[in-house]
């Protein structure tokens, strides 16, 4: 997977911290933006199908039937 360089603020304080605890600040942004695009993406999936609710369609259940004897 290519990688790009960003660049963004982070509170001194926060910061400060987590260099004391010894956390990685890049691995911890990227598990961050991960999370954040991931729950944007459930977010959207939900609100679309919201929009466009799935309904039954009447040729699935004759489909289905083909394979019941």
């Amino acid at each position: 997977m290519a990688s790009i360089r960003s660049t963004f603020t982070l509170d001194a304080e926060l910061a400060d911290r987590a260099r004391r605890l010894g956390i990685n600040i890049s691995a911890a942004a990227r598990r961050g933006i991960v999370e954040a695009v991931r729950d944007a993406l459930a977010k959207s999936d939900r609100e679309a199908y919201e929009r466009y609710p799935e309904t039954p369609e009447h040729f699935w259940r004759g489909a289905e039937a083909w394979g019941e004897e």
